[in-house]
């Protein structure tokens, strides 16, 4: 009768190896390690101990880390109830980090499980229990770090004798008996893109060459379809290919290149014309990913859902901000929007002063808190060439739709202004509003010095405080600017360096 009152103690085996090899036997090493854990369970059945069916198998996976699933769905079940004590064969089939073994019995003890190593007799519940885990799995991690240190040195003698020991074949190339041989075809498409490349001397151009020719990435057999390959270039892939020197017949370890046992595909000249005609481009390019945090960053697309992502060019010492479609930056350009580029501060500008009236803000609210109510509220806006629609944060499905006329393309050169054609000039606007920010910049202590701001606008202090005085121009003048109606005097170009900042000296210039 008394035996009939002990309580059923559930017991959940866990099983792990390494490597694959082995596991196509019909009795492999987890079977074994399965079956001693069951022996130990039934010798304990008069304590109530009973096997559990799920089977919680790990085939090939590194006791290094807790990223297997076996051991996830057993973590799981553990915090649902189902499990009293966990049986291994070994200790290092659990793990074989001291970190993750102290995460790992801190949820034990948070949930009264017991723990077992069948070969390795102790009591987790025990302060000697615990000390004897310790030891055990500090020799464990310690033949883990040793094993890895043997492979890596193993592989470094490779390379530098010239073998190939993995890693990710590269176009042009198949891995066979450990070696890399020449695919033909492949081969033939380096050789493409290499001469292309000379040819047209830009990754725009060769992108969309490399389309027309159907020519794709490397296709590879992969379990995961987005490493499958076979898609259309873009820059990043291509300039990896135009960089890699596995194609002079080298191999590359710990940042050295040594000479290789498979054969190359390209000649040497070839191959350094291409690094110079890299160099020069890299050097000369104006357009840069912008690092100044843009308001919109993440949040603008074009109409045909491509995101834009900031840039900034630089001209004659005087940074303009830029939003541009991915497509364009991939060499796209037939897949970008009708709205590919637009001016940053434009854009910002527009969706600022509809929200500051969609929140009922006052005119007065910082610019700080106005961005940030922004960035909080907006979750999408979309250029369209005759309207914005901006979705909300708080509800995805209302949007807000403002009409705008997009920039047109290959627009006709505006006359100069001394022809007073009643509209702003553009230059003067722009240098207005950077005076009025970098004031407000000054006035909230943003920046201690006119030589702070400068530096961070990489100017010359000189300069920043020549188009200051653009901030303190008589709102009569202002207005006449924003209107168009300014006279011919009154232009980027004409204005003095120097010009007065009292308003009765502006006008004394005639302005």
């Amino acid at each position: 009768m008394a035996a009939n009152n002990i309580k059923p103690v559930r017991c959940a085996i866990y099983t792990r190896k390494s490597t694959e090899h082995g596991l196509e036997l019909e009795f492999n090493s987890l079977d074994a390690q399965r079956e001693a854990c069951e022996a130990y369970i039934k010798s304990q059945a008069s304590q109530g101990w009973r096997v559990l069916p799920q089977q919680y198998d790990d085939p090939a996976y590194s006791g290094g880390n807790l990223d297997r699933p076996a051991l996830k769905q057993l973590l799981a079940d553990i915090e649902f109830g189902l499990i009293d004590v966990i049986v291994v064969y070994k200790i290092d089939r659990l793990t074989r980090s001291l970190a993750d073994f102290a995460k790992l019995v801190e949820t034990f003890d948070r949930k009264s499980i017991s723990f077992v190593a069948v070969t390795q007799q102790f009591n987790t519940t025990s302060s000697m229990g615990r000390l004897t885990l310790n030891v055990l799995l500090s020799f464990a991690q310690f033949e883990r770090e040793l094993a890895s240190e043997r492979v890596r040195d193993k592989v470094a003698a490779s390379r530098r004798k010239g073998k190939w020991t993995g890693g990710t074949v590269p176009l042009g190339y198949e891995a066979k008996n450990k070696k890399l041989i020449i695919n033909p075809k492949e081969a033939d498409t380096v050789r493409t893109i290499f001469k292309q490349y000379l040819e047209l001397k830009s990754f725009s151009s060769l992108v969309q060459d490399l389309d027309r020719r159907g020519i794709v990435t490397k296709r590879r057999d992969t379990k995961v379809p987005k490493y499958r390959g076979g898609i259309p270039f873009t820059y990043g892939p291509l300039a990896h290919v135009l960089k890699n020197r596995t194609y002079l017949g080298e191999v590359h370890h710990g940042g050295k290149w040594y000479p290789a046992e498979h054969k190359p595909i390209l000649d040497g000249k070839i191959f350094d014309q291409v690094q110079a005609l890299l160099a020069e481009n890299r050097v000369t390019t104006q357009t840069r990913q912008s690092t100044s945090g843009a308001l919109l960053a993440g949040k603008l697309r074009d109409d045909r859902g491509n995101r834009m992502s900031p840039s900034f060019t630089v001209k004659n010492g005087i940074r303009y901000r830029f939003y541009v479609s991915r497509a364009i930056q991939r060499g796209r350009k037939k897949q970008a929007g009708s709205v590919a580029r637009l001016p940053a501060q434009l854009i910002e500008d527009i969706l600022t002063n509809a929200m500051r009236e969609r929140l009922a803000l006052d005119v007065h609210t910082p610019d700080d808190q106005l961005k940030s109510q922004v960035i909080d509220s907006v979750t999408e806006v979309v250029v369209y060439p005759k309207k914005i629609t901006i979705s909300l944060q708080q509800d995805n499905s209302e949007v807000i739709d403002i009409p705008w006329q997009a920039p047109i393309k290959n627009a006709p050169a505006p006359a100069p202004p001394s022809a007073n054609t009643d509209r702003p000039d553009p230059k003067l606007l722009q240098a207005i509003v950077r005076a009025h920010a970098w004031l407000r910049d000054l006035q909230s202590g943003k920046f201690d010095s006119v030589e702070a701001l400068a530096a961070s606008v990489k100017l010359h202090p000189k300069v920043v405080r020549q188009e200051l005085r653009y901030a303190f121009l008589a709102p009569s003048i202002t207005e006449a600017i924003l209107t168009g109606d300014q006279p011919p005097t009154l232009s980027l170009a004409r204005i003095p360096k120097t010009l007065p900042l009292t308003w009765s000296g502006q006008r004394a210039l005639g302005f």
